[in-house]
């Protein structure tokens, strides 16, 4: 993954740390020889931060990502700063403070930024329009986990009773139990169900609004949809949350950055197998592992990923979850090939 490496010749004479909280900042600013300025706690709003910004000279700012740094560094880039988003998880690695303060980090951040922008692992965030259209995508997912919780709830108390509600596709459990509600649990349940059907409508709806995105603003997911058990939602998710695939030198340096590869805690001899880190996008994992068993069920297209994968995964039940997580990984790998060199998907490709 290529790093976001600034040169020291390119950086103005002060540096500042911004710790993001909810309603406040604490900002820290340190001079060419280190020196702390000056230091402070201001409240988190536009017009406060641009104030703030407009009475400093030209500086590099360091911030931690979070929900509030999208806003926070397209208006210090605005005013004319040089914005640095910190990656707050390996941030915490670099630093092992176990008491924190936000006046510790924004001095920390701006020490590490003055010292070398590397330490920070600097990531690169979405624009506005990409971040907008990621929402849909998400709000979409929490709707659906209120599906879920609510057919949940409505199975489980109806079995508390002695009964149960017919099976059904999840798509129309509303229509297929209404008429099986045991009577003393409709008020109950009646009213679910109308959410249920209504819930039924909005998703109709965002699946409509990615597939107008697919077409109309990201029509460069037509060559991941090649890809075996990809479809529209997984391949738009993949694209917003890469967001530029220049931003990876190589395509298994994706694995990585989503998460899909071991933890190592290598020490002398000892090197031992553990879990994948996780420390990615949970939901886009999320996309390829069922992606991964599409490409490995019954009806997965034959490919030599899904020879590979079927091959890998019959030894025993832990060796198919762990082939299951290799083949969202190799996948993961191959939409970006497939992106960033705009390529026909061959399901048998020929060695070089």
């Amino acid at each position: 993954m290529k790093k976001n490496i600034i040169p020291v010749s390119e950086f103005p004479e002060l540096t500042i740390g911004l710790d993001l909280s909810d309603r406040t900042f604490q900002f820290c600013e340190l001079n060419a020889t280190d020196e702390i300025v000056k230091e402070g706690q201001l409240k988190l709003d536009r017009s406060t931060l641009r104030k703030y910004l407009a009475s400093q000279p030209k500086a590099r700012v360091a911030l931690e990502t979070g929900g509030q740094s999208a806003w926070v560094k397209q208006i210090i880039e605005e005013m004319g700063h040089k914005a640095v988003v910190a990656n707050a998880r390996e941030l915490k690695a670099v630093t092992g403070r176990s008491h924190r303060s936000d006046h510790h980090d924004a001095r920390q951040l701006a020490r590490l930024a003055r010292v070398d922008c590397a330490l920070l692992n600097p990531v690169q965030l979405r624009d506005a329009h990409q971040q907008a259209d990621l929402f849909v995508i998400r709000a979409r997912a929490i709707l659906l986990e209120a599906r879920t919780m609510l057919i949940n709830f409505a199975r489980g108390i109806t079995k508390s009773t002695g009964q149960r509600l017919p099976s059904s596709a999840t798509h129309r459990f509303a229509e297929r139990v209404r008429s099986a509600v045991p009577e003393a649990l409709r008020p109950a349940l009646l009213p679910l169900l109308n959410v249920l059907d209504q819930i039924a409508m909005e998703l109709e709806g965002y699946d409509e609004n990615v597939e107008a995105l697919a077409e109309q603003r990201y029509p460069e997911t037509r060559w991941l949809r090649q890809a075996p058990g990809v479809g529209t939602l997984t391949a738009v998710t993949f694209v917003l949350t890469v967001s530029d695939p220049a931003r990876f030198a190589h395509s298994r340096d994706v694995g990585p950055f989503l998460g899909l590869v071991p933890r190592r805690r290598q020490s002398g001899e000892q090197d031992p197998h553990l879990r994948i880190s996780k420390c990615g996008d949970g939901y886009l994992c999320k996309l390829l592992v069922q992606c991964a068993h599409v490409v490995m069920g019954r009806f997965g297209p034959d490919c030599a990923l899904r020879r590979w994968a079927l091959q890998h995964a019959q030894h025993s039940r832990t060796a198919k979850k762990r082939t299951v997580v290799a083949v969202a990984r190799k996948l993961a790998v191959m939409l970006h090939r497939l992106w960033r060199g705009q390529e026909v998907f061959q399901p048998f490709p020929v060695a070089a």
